[in-house]
């Protein structure tokens, strides 16, 4: 059975280099779970051929544009491809009211239910639970309230030994608080704002460096580490993923339409 990742945008704060703003699409045994949703989100879906449709639970881990304004578009996609299906949105509970407002003056009433479920910023929380998967929200260390989120089978298929897991911190400062939470995850994605010689930045602003996500990962023994949420200053990603490396050799950057396997 499925248990993979493709991530739709990996660049912090604007869109740059090529690279679009923070999304991820985990395809978990056939069902699709949208985790953040940048500006453009919808053109990336389109560009990689992944259905709207089989989208039934958006994430948003924090109220910061790069990762939620383009949600707004997505939900008025799927109206005007006349959406049947119950769509549930697990977000800040701040959000609501932006949505409301949005869809007021556009003079818009979905054609479908969408079902909005706050998060509780602060703990450790189970925010949905069916017969093979669970998710969890967790408190990252940010200039605003964040969450992350991890993603664990409950029985692994046939012929897979381990249930596989997936984890995904955002925006955060270097934190040890959340290795408990990511601990020996399949994958873990943490984002990488920075090289070490910008630390000092990273820390003002409540972002990691790659090295400081690399450590995250060593501690939390998890099997791989994503680095992404690239600041637009590094056109190569290149000294960011030999910086984490030295680290943790497991590391991969977070490249767009990349399908992988957890």
């Amino acid at each position: 059975m499925t248990f993979s990742l493709t991530v739709l945008g990996s660049n912090a704060a604007v869109p740059a280099n090529n690279r679009n703003l923070s999304a991820h699409l985990l395809n978990a045994n056939e069902r699709y779970f949208l985790i953040d949703c940048g500006e453009g989100t919808q053109f990336q879906l389109r560009r990689y051929h992944l259905s709207f449709r089989r989208i039934k639970h958006v994430f948003i881990s924090h109220l910061h544009g790069d990762h939620f304004f383009g949600l707004i578009g997505l939900l008025n996609s799927m109206h005007l491809l006349g959406r049947k299906e119950e769509l549930h949105v697990h977000a800040p509970a701040m959000l609501l009211e932006i949505i409301n407002i949005q869809m007021e003056v556009s003079q818009t009433t979905l054609n479908y239910p969408m079902l909005f479920h706050p998060l509780h910023m602060d703990q450790y929380t189970l925010i949905f639970e069916e017969e093979r998967l669970t998710v969890h929200s967790f408190p990252l260390r940010h200039s605003m309230p964040a969450c992350g989120f991890v993603f664990r089978e409950k029985k692994p298929p046939r012929r897979i030994p381990e249930a596989r897991s997936y984890a995904y911190c955002s925006d955060t400062g270097y934190t040890e608080k959340i290795i408990p939470y990511v601990q020996e995850t399949g994958l873990l994605y943490h984002e990488a704002t920075f090289m070490q010689n910008m630390s000092a930045a990273a820390a003002d602003k409540f972002h990691s460096t790659a090295m400081e996500a690399a450590t995250i990962a060593l501690k939390a023994k998890v099997r791989k580490l994503l680095i992404g949420h690239f600041s637009a200053r590094y056109e190569d990603i290149g000294p960011l993923l030999a910086e984490a490396r030295s680290v943790f050799p497991e590391t991969y950057p977070a490249e767009e339409g990349i399908i992988r396997d957890i």
